[in-house]
């Protein structure tokens, strides 16, 4: 029998939405309603009637026609962006048939004009989409690379692990127990320190019950099973949108004389892609950055431009200053030397 993983990332709203005959995403009037239902949108004591009227009425029918005047008549100006942000989202997410078409839109033409936060969410209930049934744990893990923050720490025996940038942060602050941690610290009361598990390929199975607390730690070394997952991933990621088939795996250096391509999966690494590529010199610091490079072959060479076919595409990634990464998985659906359809 294969294998079929637990149900996970249920918060994101996944299973609201349906799936139609070619296996893409619609969106649903329920989606739009978890999307109101943010603390973003979500009323509080404090709110005016007028904005507890409108979110009753976009709960009740979330597509309905909002005209501006509206939000000027809401007491917290807050709230009032928080709602013209949300429906400037919601034009975007219904302009097209699938949700995969939407997020594809958005980061065509001028660029990007919605919040991170949303564009996190839509890219979490997708790639939730995309791993289906059958991923692992390490490729789930691996899967919040492209949506979360990681913060990487470089050991003394030089493993290079990668932890949730948000959770660390938190647990930075309130020792793992919230407010009443702030509470404590404020007081002057020493706060134990919490050692974030390693999630390996022995103890996969203990994910699944904190697959939402995104507090597993990651090892990114060359020859580790979590890189490895992530170029399985970044696949599947890449053959969902745009139909084509790939492989990609780590690489150790680009020794090659007909290099034509190459992406970065980040900004760091696309300017050291393209300073190396330019034959130029890279800056030590912004080189010592560079964490992985990956080369990315299509297995049917008739899915690319004429003029680069057969030829790989090499990728990288890598830290800014604060040893933070911040992989962009769209410039895998943009940046591939795709060949033109009709």
């Amino acid at each position: 029998m294969p294998f079929t993983a637990p149900d996970f990332w249920l918060s994101c709203g996944h299973g609201l939405l349906e799936i139609n005959p070619q296996g893409h995403l619609h969106l649903t009037d329920d989606f739009l309603r978890l999307l109101l239902d943010r603390p973003e949108l979500a009323p509080i004591a404090q709110s005016c009637d007028k904005e507890i009227a409108l979110h009753h009425q976009l709960m009740q029918t979330p597509r309905i026609d909002v005209d501006k005047k509206m939000l000027t008549q809401l007491a917290d100006a807050d709230a009032a962006d928080n709602y013209g942000v949300w429906l400037r989202f919601r034009q975007r997410i219904t302009s097209h048939p699938t949700l995969e078409a939407s997020y594809l839109s958005l980061f065509q033409g001028d660029g990007v004009d919605v919040p991170p936060l949303l564009v996190q969410h839509l890219t979490q209930v997708l790639l939730k989409h995309v791993l289906g049934k059958q991923a692992t744990a390490l490729e789930v893990r691996v899967a919040e690379m492209l949506m979360r923050t990681q913060k990487i720490t470089v050991l003394e025996d030089g493993s290079v692990m990668a932890a949730d940038h948000e959770t660390v942060e938190r647990f930075a602050t309130t020792g793992g127990f919230g407010s009443l941690g702030q509470l404590l610290q404020q007081g002057g009361i020493p706060l134990r320190s919490v050692d974030l598990d390693v999630l390996n390929e022995d103890n996969q199975s203990a994910y699944w019950d904190r697959n939402e607390n995104f507090d597993w730690v990651i090892c990114l070394n060359r020859g580790q099973p979590a890189l490895d997952a992530l170029c399985r991933v970044m696949e599947k990621w890449i053959q969902h949108f745009l139909s084509v088939r790939v492989q990609i795996q780590t690489e150790k250096e680009i020794d090659d004389d007909q290099w034509v391509w190459h992406t970065g999966l980040d900004p760091q690494a696309s300017q050291v892609l393209n300073q190396l590529y330019m034959g130029e010199e890279v800056e030590p610091t912004l080189m010592e950055r560079l964490m992985c490079l990956f080369r990315l072959n299509f297995l049917d060479n008739n899915d690319m431009l004429a003029q680069v076919r057969g030829k790989p595409v090499y990728m990288a990634m890598a830290v800014d200053g604060h040893q933070l990464l911040k992989l962009k998985p769209q410039n895998l659906l943009i940046n591939l030397p795709l060949a033109r359809r009709s």
